[in-house]
């Protein structure tokens, strides 16, 4: 009994004693570890922290046997450890942190009050990226009636300049007639990727980063799909895949890849994720993007 009450008023001291400051502080810290064990989880990153769980416990069992020899070598490996932590989890890292940077936070666009004012600059730019919506949905679908491999990339937050370096720039007003000839299989940059920014064909023929995630990824995907998810695990572009093979259509976004798309659901779809970013509300585009991986899963 007077355990109870000693640990009823301890509890009762630290409500009195609780401070916002450490609320903010316990939310924090909830963040960062969701989000580690998060990176953990989908990653690669998962066979890693349990390796090194195996030498924690190895260290532990050479401490309580007294085994020198292996103790030794396993304190000199651990001095090391920060800094081998940084290069095996780089690209982990480097990822995690775009997704921070791609997240809106500092750039005052999370921040709705409720008031919507569109320049007349974002509703020409609206405008052209309509146009380059429209002109990729009637290409790919035209293209995926003659089984014509395509691979169109839509730049948004995250500029792809290092990407278009690869390629050669077209600058050029996005038309179907224009996209299926870059894609025809004699052209001699339908061997690549499609770059559209700002509503315009800026760069085609442009070499994409494959994805290292090949596990996650069904063998029924060639290079083109791999090249995909690749480039959207590492930026937050839109990725439109026109299969070769089989004519699918498929939409790439964020390491998830969903396929089956006729020209109605694409043109849905790009709506929502290209044009809708300077008048739907955050909500209502990230509910979308839910129900995309949800897509994904099935």
């Amino acid at each position: 009994m007077e355990f109870i009450i000693g640990l009823w008023n301890t509890f009762l001291q630290l409500i009195h004693s609780f401070r916002i400051a450490d609320a903010l502080d316990i939310i924090l810290v909830t963040f960062i570890i969701y989000n580690a064990i998060k990176l953990v989880r989908e990653t690669r990153a998962g066979q890693l922290v349990r390796g090194i769980l195996v030498l924690l416990a190895m260290w532990i069992l050479s401490y309580w046997l007294k085994l020198s020899l292996m103790l030794s070598i396993l304190n000199y490996l651990f001095q090391f450890a920060f800094i081998a932590l940084l290069i095996v989890f780089q690209p982990e890292i480097r990822r995690a942190l775009e997704q921070i940077g791609r997240s809106g936070i500092g750039t005052g666009r999370n921040w709705n009050l409720g008031f919507s004012f569109i320049s007349d600059e974002e509703t020409a730019k609206l405008q052209k990226d309509r146009k380059a919506v429209n002109a990729v949905v009637d290409a790919a679908a035209q293209m995926s009636r003659q089984k014509t491999g395509a691979l169109i990339v839509f730049e948004r937050k995250t500029k792809l300049g290092d990407i278009i370096d690869t390629g050669t720039i077209v600058e050029a007003v996005p038309s179907v007639q224009m996209i299926c000839n870059i894609f025809f299989n004699k052209a001699p940059l339908h061997d690549g990727a499609m770059v559209i920014r700002d509503g315009m064909i800026y760069a085609a023929g442009c070499i994409l980063p494959l994805t290292k995630n090949n596990n996650d990824v069904s063998i029924e995907l060639g290079t083109r799909h791999r090249a995909a998810i690749g480039m959207s695990e590492n930026s937050d572009a839109v990725i439109v895949v026109v299969s070769e093979e089989t004519g699918q259509i498929s939409v790439v976004i964020n390491g998830s890849i969903t396929r089956n798309y006729s020209r109605e659901t694409l043109n849905s779809a790009l709506e929502s994720l290209i044009l809708s970013k300077s008048t739907e509300p955050e909500e209502k585009k990230q509910s979308w993007i839910s129900s995309f991986r949800r897509a994904k899963k099935q």
